[in-house]
């Protein structure tokens, strides 16, 4: 086989995988329903299942694997066998379809077959084969075969006469094949479109979803020129408004000291260039508006297209779910069995990717915490088979995940319990948490009411990844629960991921952006509105007191907001709401609401506290996006200092080079370092920062280490070198965090080591506070 020839079955290999997880996906989702029993569509399922093998077993065999070739035959006798009514489904059979199905997911990832594996496949086989034989001669009373029943018996049996041939590519077709690679019809390769005139299906084509997710980003890099539009419409209509105020003052200007009036006729007001201007200008006005309104149009168009395209039912997550609760209950010696509802509806698939692991998280805590052995529900008088419900539905552009178990429930004493007993509150705190309060403690890392430790949970990690992951989606989990009745867990996050739309507000200068989905009110509150209650500020919101903090003591920031404070005038503040909690943030200045586009920080700072990305305003200028769940954390863990009045600062303005080659980490590093009151001059790498230090005195440097030209560990030694700068303080800032890399760092002089996976704004200041 030549090279073209391979490349191209690599491509056809990689197709097959995704078609074959889909049909698989599909037999697994329809064998645990039918195993289920009792179910009113029993026929219509046996008819998919039957359809899903037989079209597995084609794309298999035309990639020559033909060892599921094999398999999805065997299955096909059996599903063919329970739609002509001769074999009933026994758990046995059931059992033995599912792991074949099982083994089949592990022949389409490519994992090795051991002998031990042939050995139980070749077990597996003869099992259904003897399920089907042991009731072929069983005496039944069937309806006769319908012509379409006929008609696809006949053509798994035409199938069956063509053998058992390897793959072998045609020349003729190469060239064709070639072309379609990257978009496969979605039919499969035995069904033919309908050549009747009735009504035909909309051609689908097969496209890698990596392409899609690149056209989405492209698409929404184009919210940047609209914004930019809108930009400079604004900047012409300001012209336009000083410029006829300019014609307004400009005549009276000339003639002052003239006794008579001015005439209407006077060549100012009548001079053609003035005249010729003003209509240019007016003329630039409405083009530019008309411009803008044009591109925001279209802009706004494609995103919504490119939005739908990535739209997919929710049961395509479902669909795995059923497999992974057979296994997980498998291991824990349990039954449970579940239902699903609202597979119907359509979810962004990035939505879909990132609650595949919370999903999964939620349904381990309930089978290993929440299902009692079948011992302990016989005596409770449940049923032995414990119940699962998975109900999804939608309203106002979001999703509400309802996962329902009918357990033991929630034992709140001893979530009170564990969660004092590794520190997440004190013992009098626990007393006074009431009973939905204490239950929300299980969201925190290490909180536990397992006594031990297993393969499935147990470590109070699972319901702290589900919190995180779905915050990270702006979104919501809550748990409720009744002793012995059952708990249920449910999570709101957004249908798609929606334009992002920021609050722009000003703080000691530097300008933030609040999600709006998390401003609840904007408002200005006289010194007199505000209380204090246990040494903290509030004001009444909505009838109820609620906290009020300034922002700038979060973000370790001046502010005039503090000063006016003092001064006891009237201050701007924005209320901001995540889930239950609302908290009030005293801000300089509240500028508007407009479309954000947001960047993200990159993997080097990954995880900033307080920051969740940064965006490019139309002026140009970088402004970072406020994590606003980290704000209300920020707040309830240091809610003391903050109400003992602003945070320290540098009494004197000290000069700081920042060395970094990335511009966006370099943008937040300077922000974050000019918000708490240092100069900051920056550098794009260790030669270009080698040469600034040599132009002006500074009294710090920070630098990254992984750069162009001269790398942060080279500039480190280069400083030490100079007897000039051998006490200058140096701050490694930096991705790169083993022994190794640390020990180098302290060899080549550094005076301090960050990294940037653990970076906290606050510990930067420290170091830096505590170096000069």
């Amino acid at each position: 086989m030549d090279t073209k020839e391979a490349e191209f079955l690599q491509k056809l290999l990689a197709m097959f995988k995704v078609e074959a997880r889909e049909h698989l996906n599909v037999i697994s989702f329809g064998l645990t329903t039918m195993g289920e029993g009792g179910s009113a569509r029993s026929a219509e399922l046996v008819e998919t299942v039957f359809r899903e093998a037989h079209s597995l077993k084609g794309a298999a065999r035309s990639v020559n694997l033909i060892d599921i070739v094999n398999l999805c035959q065997v299955m096909e006798e059996v599903f063919a066998a329970l739609k002509g009514g001769r074999v009933d489904l026994s758990a046995q059979t059931c059992d033995a379809l599912q792991q074949t199905v099982d083994y089949c997911f592990r022949l389409v990832d490519g994992e090795e077959i051991t002998t031990a594996d042939k050995s139980v496949i070749r077990e597996l086989k003869s099992r259904l084969g003897d399920a089907v034989s042991e009731d072929s001669g069983r005496e039944k009373t069937t309806e006769p075969m319908s012509a379409q029943d006929r008609q696809l018996a006949e053509e798994v049996t035409e199938k069956d006469k063509e053998g058992e041939e390897p793959f072998v590519q045609k020349p003729e077709i190469t060239e064709s094949l070639e072309r379609s690679a990257d978009l496969t019809p979605s039919l499969p390769p035995e069904r033919q479109p309908p050549t009747s005139a009735g009504p035909v299906a909309p051609e689908t084509v097969r496209i890698a979803t990596s392409k899609l997710d690149a056209l989405l980003l492209q698409a929404e890099e184009m919210i940047s020129l609209k914004i930019a539009a809108g930009q400079r419409a604004a900047e012409l209509r300001e012209l336009k408004r000083s410029f006829d105020l300019w014609k307004k003052k400009r005549p009276r200007e000339r003639l002052i000291g003239r006794t008579n009036d001015l005439h209407p006729d006077s060549p100012l007001l009548t001079d053609p260039f003035i005249s010729s201007l003003d209509t240019r200008l007016m003329a630039m006005v409405r083009a530019a508006e008309y411009d803008q309104r044009s591109s925001a149009a279209m802009i706004d168009m494609m995103l919504d297209d490119m939005k739908k395209t990535l739209m997919l039912p929710f049961s395509s997550l479902l669909e795995m779910l059923p497999r992974v609760i057979r296994d997980l209950s498998r291991a824990a010696g349990k039954k449970v069995a579940l239902t699903t509802e609202g597979g119907d509806i359509d979810v962004d698939r990035r939505i879909l990717e990132e609650m595949k692991d919370p999903l999964i998280h939620l349904i381990r805590n309930c089978v290993d915490h929440g299902i009692e052995p079948v011992s302990e529900r016989e005596t409770k008088g449940k049923p032995a088979d414990g119940t699962m419900k998975i109900a999804v539905s939608s309203k106002d552009n979001k999703i509400e995940i309802a996962i329902t178990d009918d357990g033991a429930g929630i034992d709140v004493a001893r979530i009170k319990s564990a969660a004092v007993r590794h520190s997440v509150v004190s013992q009098e705190e626990a007393d006074k948490l009431g009973d939905q309060e204490a239950m929300h403690l299980i969201f925190h890392s290490g909180v536990t009411t397992s006594p031990l430790i297993t393969d499935i949970s147990g470590r109070g990690l699972g319901l702290t990844i589900v919190r995180e992951k779905v915050e990270k989606l702006n979104g919501t989990v809550a748990v409720d629960s009744q002793i012995d009745k059952g708990t249920i867990f449910r999570i709101v996050v957004p249908l798609t991921f929606a334009t992002f739309r920021g609050t722009l507000v000003r703080v000691a200068e530097q300008l933030f952006v609040l999600p709006s989905c998390n401003v609840e009110c904007v408002a200005r509150a006289r010194r007199e509105t505000i209380q204090t209650v246990e040494n903290r500020e509030t004001i009444v919101f909505e009838g109820r007191p609620i906290s009020l903090v300034r922002l700038a003591d979060v973000l370790q920031m001046k502010s005039a907001a503090a000063r006016r404070m003092q001064e006891k005038g009237p201050v701007q503040i924005i209320i901001l709401g995540f889930a239950e909690k609302r908290i009030a943030f005293v801000v300089d200045e509240v500028l508007r609401e407009q479309e954000v586009l947001v960047k993200p920080l990159g993997g080097q700072l990954s995880r900033v506290k307080n920051i969740s990305g940064a965006t490019v305003l139309a002026n140009g200028k970088v402004a970072p996006i406020l994590n606003v769940s980290d704000l209300l954390k920020s707040v309830a863990k240091n809610s003391s200092s903050f109400a003992a009045g602003e945070t320290t600062l540098p009494e004197k303005s000290l000069s700081i080079l920042v060395v970094e080659d990335s511009i966006t980490a370099r943008a937040l590093l300077k922000n974050i370092l000019e918000s708490a009151g240092y100069q900051v001059q920056t550098a794009v790498d260790g030669l270009d920062g080698l040469t600034t230090l040599k132009s002006r005195e500074f009294d710090i440097v920070v630098t990254d280490v992984e750069m162009p030209r001269m790398n942060g560990f080279e500039l480190t030694a280069r400083i030490r070198s100079d007897k000039k700068f051998m006490e200058l303080p140096v701050v490694l800032v930096t991705a790169l965090e083993s022994r190794e890399d640390r020990e180098r760092g302290i060899d080549v002089g550094a005076s301090a080591y960050i990294v940037k996976s653990s970076f906290d704004q606050s510990n930067l200041l420290e170091v830096i506070e505590r170096l000069i």
